[in-house]
């Protein structure tokens, strides 16, 4: 598909913007390497769909710079970018056919007919859609009309690909399929993409790097790795993925997952102990989840099946342990 064999780097420096006397980006500061796949992850208003449109020339800004591929876009026009962009509700033409709809952003560069006909074939069977091409946008299943969004952000070879909730109208079962492709598809393509979500297990699933945004500003940026085991602060602890609040047997808040809080009926287990009352005991098919509580905090727990679990009932006395190794150093709540 693409010219390079990488998408561009980019590079937001100092990024501030304002909807009147309200600053709705605080001191945006943030490097993708070339064909990275980063997610931009945060609750509804925390800034990382105005980040988006911003790169893509819709919003403009107080001060900051954007460069992409060593080139300040942040005077250049929407037409003049080349930037990619898949949104939620697709915004396909829905009197075109799923090739006119594909075809379009060539043929506003003026391409020849023959190397649209080329690059429209081409991206179609990139994406499994080379059968669809002249059925129309409503005839078309939710995860089909997605593709089509995809191909015809695709077929222009750009620099860079923004994506803003795009799977957020697909069931679960649907939007997991369509995950899978899209990663497929990244690594194929080695093309830099800057992704929009809320849904936490999306971002994991997908990204190369996360950036947590908060208020308006980025709270960590990193790999899922990093903002999972090294959280900065109990904002990211709690926000990517379940975590517990707890307070260690020095008196000292600490956080831990609850695939780290380990039974421990007999008292054998090493590291911080944790008396509590059972509440519930959740079966998940593959595990369960033991929701307890030890004063006035709640301790949920995910631990596997076995007999020891499955005569647990609410009400009863529980002992959990938690490694050392496992609690996270988050410092206070």
């Amino acid at each position: 598909m693409r010219d390079e064999p990488l998408g561009k780097p980019v590079s937001i420096r100092g990024l501030n913007k304002s909807y009147g006397d309200v600053e709705v980006l605080h001191g945006i500061f943030m490097e993708i390497k070339a064909g990275e796949l980063c997610t931009l992850l945060g609750a509804s208003g925390s800034g990382k769909t105005t980040i988006l449109k911003i790169i893509a020339g819709f919003e403009d800004f107080i001060e900051g710079e954007i460069d992409v591929g060593g080139r300040d876009i942040g005077s250049v026009p929407v037409s003049k970018r080349n930037i990619g962009m898949v949104f939620q509700n697709y915004a396909l033409f829905p009197h075109m056919t799923v090739r006119r709809n594909v075809a379009f952003g060539l043929e506003m560069r003026k391409l020849k007919g023959s190397d649209v006909k080329r690059k429209v074939d081409a991206v179609l069977r990139l994406v499994g859609l080379e059968e669809l091409g002249e059925r129309m946008p409503g005839d078309l299943s939710g995860g089909q009309q997605q593709r089509v969004a995809l191909a015809r952000a695709l077929v222009i070879n750009p620099d860079i690909l923004l994506m803003d909730e795009p799977l957020g109208a697909l069931d679960k079962n649907l939007r997991h399929s369509i995950q899978l492709q899209l990663k497929n598809l990244h690594r194929e393509l080695g093309i830099t993409i800057i992704y929009v979500t809320h849904d936490q297990e999306e971002a994991l699933n997908l990204s190369d790097k996360i950036a947590i945004m908060g208020n308006g500003r980025i709270v960590q940026h990193g790999t899922p790795q990093e903002l999972y085991f090294k959280p900065v602060n109990a904002f990211v602890a709690g926000f990517l993925g379940e975590c517990n609040f707890l307070i260690d047997n020095d008196g000292k808040p600490f956080a831990v997952r609850p695939e780290n809080i380990k039974l421990d009926m007999e008292g054998t287990g090493e590291g911080h102990r944790i008396d509590a009352t059972i509440e519930n005991v959740v079966f998940l098919g593959a595990g369960n989840k033991i929701i307890a509580r030890s004063g006035e905090i709640q301790i949920v727990a995910n631990v596997g099946n076995n007999a020891a679990v499955s005569s647990l009932a609410s009400g009863q006395p529980i002992r959990f342990s938690v490694a050392t190794t496992d609690i996270m150093d988050i410092g206070s709540f």
